[in-house]
């Protein structure tokens, strides 16, 4: 069995150190960190070294607070100390509040099928630290899976007018790995925004926010993966102060009896999402391009493509299971010619 992370956003043209506008010296500085289990790396375009280096170090102090606050996986943290708990509620604050109406939103969008509540699956698929160790995985046998379906169900988690959160039998956990990181990297970009800075590429993975574009007006150039061959591309996005949002079932996957098995779940059947391979979203923030995108993920394409194209503020780029693309009305991009 391997259980692997393979996803890497290929970002083209950001090689150069010097650019010169209005007769100022724009430097190139960049920082990666490790943080939510992944490196994150900030791009910032500034004629003040300095400042540039205070804001990064600012915007990582951000993406640390809300890994340490909320993450699930993380240790002491309130989704931590909540699933681990059997005292099964917390007070959250208005910022917690907020997270989870996007997921509540999310989840009511999907028709239920985006759930955060979906720990248990995964775990029975092997997809946990302690199953990387094992030399191997067996299949999950349909009567494991009916029954470990019924520890799933985000109706059963409740959120107070007073922002008391309850989890309540047999449901016993919560998952923010389909949305934290997303939500992190939102307010990455405004606290560099707040610190004045102007040209700003931020990226955790299958995350990216934007501010503004590269030196020039310059877009800033993002290739997309072929799902089948991640070494390759299928297209390249040009973007300016916008964010992207990318799921794929080539990004985490367990190997079982030499079949794929990834991790984007149908709650429902309990088996990996079969018509997908990957989904594109673009927006105005990462919270809202990492939430949709497993969303997405998880619904037919027709009805995603009907929500998109209703919406001004959304685009989609879905690959389906045979290879075809489709997109939103208004999602731009180069095709890359074999």
């Amino acid at each position: 069995m391997r259980t692997k992370n393979k996803f890497v956003v290929f970002i083209l043209s950001l090689f150069s150190l010097f650019f010169f506008s209005c007769g100022k010296e724009l430097e190139k500085i960049e920082e990666s960190k490790f943080l939510f289990g992944t490196y994150i790396k900030i791009i910032v375009y500034s004629d003040n070294k300095e400042k540039a280096i205070e804001s990064i170090e600012k915007a990582f102090n951000e993406i640390q607070r809300i890994d340490e606050k909320y993450n699930s996986k993380f240790e002491g943290s309130l989704i931590y100390n909540l699933n681990n708990s059997d005292n099964k509620t917390l007070k959250l604050d208005e910022e917690g509040i907020r997270l989870f109406e996007g997921v509540k939103k999310s989840y009511e969008l999907s028709e239920h099928k985006y759930d955060i509540t979906i720990s248990p699956l995964l775990e029975l698929w092997g997809f946990t630290d302690e199953a990387m160790e094992l030399p191997t995985l067996k299949l999950p046998t349909k009567e494991e899976i009916e029954f470990i379906k019924t520890f799933v169900g985000f109706d059963k988690v409740k959120i107070s007018t007073d922002g008391i959160l309850t989890i309540d039998s047999p449901v016993k956990e919560i998952d923010t790995g389909s949305f934290l990181k997303g939500y992190a990297i939102s307010k990455a970009k405004e606290v560099l925004k707040e610190q004045g800075i102007k040209s700003a590429f931020i990226t955790s993975i299958s995350s990216i926010d934007l501010i503004g574009t590269k030196p020039e007006n310059k877009a800033w150039k993002i290739g997309l993966q072929n799902p089948d061959n991640p070494g390759d591309m299928i297209g390249i996005v040009s973007l300016k102060d916008k964010a992207m949002g990318v799921s794929g079932n080539y990004q985490t996957y367990v190997e079982i009896n030499g079949e794929m098995y990834h991790h984007i779940l149908d709650k429902d059947t309990g088996y990996p999402v079969t018509e997908k391979k990957m989904v594109v979203v673009l927006c105005d923030n990462a919270f809202d391009a990492d939430l949709l995108s497993t969303t997405f993920f998880l619904m037919p394409i027709d009805k995603v493509i009907s929500y998109v194209n209703n919406r001004e503020d959304l685009d989609v780029l879905i690959v389906d299971k045979d290879m075809n693309i489709i997109t939103s009305k208004n999602f731009k991009y180069e095709e890359v010619k074999k």
